[in-house]
């Protein structure tokens, strides 16, 4: 079992950043691919961004490149979303999500699955002025 606990989201204004962390604990996540995902009222989920489990390869949804960047540190067992040059309509609860990284849900092909195994409790971002 995995548990994850996201931090760090907050109210910002337009142009802002905030860097949100996931911080895992019960096993390793170096055996993990890790996704970022957003949900805002009346939408479905969608990825956001993803590392793959040797931290060799990330992916970002086309309206956040550029803006967000994630990252892994395996000594604190953690992954971070920095996002600058905030939106409204990057608005949103914001979860991490883990899945065995044999299953490469990092890669181009499989970038919008969203069937991960684990999932921490969200932390909501709100980009206004």
């Amino acid at each position: 079992q995995v548990q994850l606990v996201e931090s760090g989201g907050g109210s910002v204004q337009p142009g802002g950043s905030l860097r949100l962390s996931c911080v895992a604990s019960g096993r390793t996540l170096d055996w993990f691919d890790i996704g970022w995902f957003r949900q805002s009222p009346g939408n479905e989920r969608e990825v956001v961004s993803c590392i793959d489990s040797h931290g060799s390869t990330s992916l970002y949804l086309d309206s956040v490149k550029g803006r967000f960047s994630i990252s892994r540190d395996t000594a604190k067992n953690t992954v971070y979303l920095q996002m600058n040059s905030l939106r409204p309509e990057d608005t949103a609860v914001y979860y991490c999500a883990a899945v065995s990284g044999t299953y490469r849900y990092c890669s181009p092909y499989n970038f919008n699955l969203k069937s991960y195994s684990y999932w921490g409790q969200g932390a909501q971002v709100t980009v206004s002025s």
